[in-house]
């Protein structure tokens, strides 16, 4: 039976993904000392992780099961506006990518549950946003992906590895870098709100199973 929280967090799923294919088309216009953010950020990757964290919450009240099914109405949401706003190859990559990165989020995070509070969302998330990152951006740049689509000329242009670096690399690696590094300060930051929601909002369904 479809409960009310089965539509807020499949509602929110949808809202995040939708919301970050929009901001992933906008660079994050700041200067870090010498590093030019927008070189190798977009605002996208400051919402992404909230992914992870809506999919970590559902795991832990509903399980992993209702979890599966909210992670498929964000692709399902991903597609749409990726028809719409990127190429067919970054469609293609980004849905790979996203369904991946949240299926390991939810398979690791069920393993993990039983253990200190922290282990199961930290752990997820990590691992999830490193495989995310992986595919995505190789999918979407490396060479080898070609037969989904023409390669990016300027994202295999060589350039300073972050914008800093005397060591030369394609650019789309300085964006996987930058992307996977706001996503992994997320998934630390995003502990103390699952640690607030998790008890209050969000109780551990099996009282027996609950961690210490």
């Amino acid at each position: 039976m479809i409960k009310l929280g089965h539509v807020i967090a499949a509602a929110s799923m949808a809202a995040v993904v939708v919301l970050s294919n929009i901001l992933v088309q906008y660079p994050v216009e700041a200067v870090v000392g010498s590093l030019q953010l927008a070189d190798i950020l977009t605002w996208g990757a400051f919402t992404f992780p909230l992914a992870f964290f809506v999919s970590d919450l559902t795991n832990r009240r509903y399980g992993p099961r209702v979890a599966r099914l909210v992670v498929l109405v964000g692709f399902v949401c991903a597609v749409a506006v990726s028809v719409k706003l990127a190429t067919p190859r970054l469609a293609v990559a980004s849905g790979a990518a996203y369904l991946v990165g949240q299926m390991l989020d939810i398979s690791l995070f069920s393993r993990l549950r039983r253990l200190a509070w922290w282990r199961a969302p930290l752990a997820a998330s990590v691992f999830g946003s490193i495989f995310d990152t992986a595919i995505f951006f190789s999918l979407a740049f490396a060479p080898f992906a070609v037969f989904l689509g023409p390669n990016d000329a300027f994202a295999l242009e060589p350039a300073p590895l972050l914008g800093l670096l005397s060591v030369e690399t394609a650019r789309w690696m300085s964006w996987a870098l930058g992307d996977l590094s706001v996503k992994l300060c997320a998934a630390l930051i995003l502990l103390a709100p699952y640690r607030a929601l998790m008890r209050v909002v969000l109780p551990w369904p099996d009282a027996q199973a609950r961690p210490a």
